[in-house]
C-alpha cells in the first residue's frame, strides 16, 4: 500500500471514530483484513490511528494557535491535522517536509485548493513557530487533563479517588499502546514449547509474570502465526487472564459466565477444568452469544453451551444453588481498558458510570441465588472505577448477609500481587501502568 493510500485509510478511520461513533479497534482490524495490508503497513496504520486518538486533545491545544477562529472546519480536515500534527511531533521515522506534502495532497485529494491551502498553511506554521508549551496552563488538573487528553471530569473523578500521583501515573499510561498477550492452550501446547517456537520465527516474546499461561508479544504480528490458526493461542491481556485462574477451578464443576463473549475467560475456565465438566455462557445480544461458541470450537473445548439472555433474569432459566461457580464480568465503562481502546474517554460520562453501576447491582442481586451453598462467584470490571467496582461490591455484601469476601483469594494471586497497593477489603484493583496490562478490578464471595 502507498503511503498515501495508508494515511487517507488512516484519515477516514480517524473521522469515522471522531464524529460518527465508529470503535477503533473495529474499524482498524476491518481495514487490515479488507485491504490486506502488510504487517509493517498494519503497525504504522494502527499507530497513526491510535496514537492520534490517544493525544487528542494535546493536538488540539497545539494546533489551536494555528487556526484561525472563525474557520468552521469539516471533520475530515480537523483529522487531516491532528494525524499529520501527531505524526511530526511523535514518529520520528518520516521528515516533517514528507508529512505536510502528503497532507496537502490529500486535501487536494478530499477537497479543494482553498483547503489544501489551509492545511499547508497550518502546518507549516507549526513547523516553523513550534507548538504552545503546557507550561502556559496553571491549573494542575487541566494541564494533566490536556497533557494526557482525558476529559478533565474523568481526571477530577480519580484524583478524588486515588489522589494525583495515581491519576498521573494511570493517565500517562494510557497515552501508550501496551503490548499484545496471548494465552496458550495448555490441552494442546505448553508455554515453553509455544515460546520457542514463536522466538525461532523472530517474534520477541517474554513469559507473563501474572498467568503461567501468558505470553507478552513484544514484537511480531500473532495473528499470523500458525500457533494462533491452529487454536494454540487465543490473544488475551494478562490482566484478563487473572480473572479465570482465580475462580478456583477444577475438573467436573457446573459454571455459569453470566456476561461471556467474547469468550475469552470462558475458554480460559475450560481449558482450567481441563475440559470436564460443564460451563454455561450467557450474553444479552445473540451474535456475541454465537462469539463465543465459535472460539470455544476454535480451541477444541467442549464443555462450553453459550446463548443470549439478559442474565438479570437468569432465575427463570434455573433453579436457585445449580452452579458451583459463577462469574460476572461485568458490563462496565471501560475505563481500565484506554490504551487499546482510547476512543471510550470521549465519549463517557459521569452518567454513564451511575447507569451501569445499576445494572451491575442488579446482575449481582438476580444471579447471586443461584451460586450453591459453598459455592464461589467472582466479579470483574474492566474499568478503574470505585462506583463499578469497591461501591458495586459492598452495597451487595451489605445486603446479602449469607455472602462473604473469600480471603483466600488474595493467596491464589501472583506473588508480585500480594502486596499491591490497589488491595482492598473487598477484592484488588489493578492499575494499568503497574504491569503494562489492563486496568481491572476482580474479586471472589463464597456463600456461606
Amino acid at each position: 500500500m502507498s503511503s498515501f493510500t495508508l494515511r487517507e485509510t488512516a484519515l477516514d478511520i480517524l473521522t469515522k471514530i471522531g464524529d460518527q461513533g465508529g470503535f477503533s479497534h473495529v474499524l482498524i482490524d476491518q481495514a487490515m483484513h479488507h485491504k490486506g495490508l502488510s504487517d509493517r503497513d498494519g503497525a504504522l496504520l494502527t499507530e497513526i490511528v491510535y496514537g492520534t486518538l490517544q493525544r487528542r486533545d494535546l493536538i488540539e491545544f497545539y494546533t489551536a494557535p494555528f487556526i484561525t477562529k472563525q474557520k468552521k472546519l469539516h471533520a475530515w480536515v480537523k483529522w487531516l491535522l491532528y494525524m499529520s500534527v501527531y505524526q511530526m511531533k511523535f514518529l520520528d521515522k518520516v521528515p516533517d517536509h514528507a508529512i505536510i506534502h502528503e497532507a496537502v495532497n490529500i486535501a487536494k485529494d478530499k477537497g479543494h485548493k482553498g483547503v489544501a491551502s489551509l492545511v499547508n498553511g497550518v502546518l507549516r506554521n507549526i513547523q516553523r513557530k513550534g507548538v504552545p508549551s503546557l507550561e502556559t496552563i496553571e491549573d494542575p488538573v487541566e494541564r494533566l487533563a490536556i497533557e494526557t487528553s482525558h476529559p478533565r471530569w474523568m481526571i477530577q473523578r480519580w484524583i478524588g479517588m486515588y489522589g494525583f500521583e495515581v491519576t498521573e501515573r494511570m493517565a500517562h499510561a494510557n497515552i501508550h499502546q501496551k503490548p499484545a498477550a496471548v494465552r496458550i492452550q495448555p490441552l494442546k501446547i505448553d508455554r515453553e514449547e509455544a515460546m520457542r517456537m514463536l522466538q525461532e520465527d523472530g517474534f520477541e516474546v517474554t513469559a507473563s509474570q501474572l498467568s503461567p499461561q501468558g505470553i507478552v508479544i513484544d514484537s511480531g504480528n500473532i495473528l499470523k502465526h500458525p500457533l494462533f490458526s491452529e487454536g494454540k493461542l487465543t490473544i488475551q491481556d494478562q490482566s484478563s487472564m487473572l480473572v479465570a485462574e482465580l475462580m478456583d477451578l477444577g475438573p467436573g464443576l457446573d459454571v455459569l459466565d453470566a456476561c461471556s463473549a467474547p469468550g475469552g475467560k470462558t475458554t480460559h475456565m475450560a481449558e482450567l477444568m481441563h475440559d470436564k465438566g460443564h460451563i454455561t455462557a450467557y450474553d444479552l445480544h445473540s451474535n456475541k452469544a454465537k462469539m463465543v461458541e465459535e472460539k470455544a470450537v476454535h480451541l477444541n473445548l467442549t464443555t462450553i453451551t453459550a446463548s443470549q439472555a439478559d442474565s438479570r433474569h437468569l432465575q427463570g432459566k434455573h433453579s436457585p444453588e445449580t452452579f458451583d461457580r459463577i462469574l460476572i464480568d461485568a458490563p462496565c465503562s471501560g475505563l481500565g481498558v484506554l490504551r487499546s481502546k482510547p476512543d471510550i474517554k470521549y465519549h463517557k460520562s459521569e452518567k454513564d458510570i451511575e447507569a451501569l453501576s445499576v445494572i451491575q447491582g442488579e446482575l449481582l442481586k438476580e444471579i447471586a441465588p443461584l451460586l450453591k451453598p459453598g459455592g464461589k462467584l467472582v466479579y470483574s470490571t474492566c474499568t478503574v472505577d470505585r462506583a463499578e467496582n469497591e461501591n458495586v461490591i459492598g452495597a451487595f455484601l451489605e445486603h446479602h448477609q449469607d455472602f462473604e469476601m473469600d480471603q483466600a483469594f488474595f493467596h491464589y494471586l501472583p506473588e508480585m500481587l500480594k502486596n499491591s497497593s490497589g488491595q482492598s477489603d473487598v477484592g484488588l484493583q489493578i492499575f494499568p501502568y503497574q504491569f503494562d496490562s489492563d486496568g481491572f478490578f476482580l474479586t471472589r464471595l463464597q456463600k456461606r
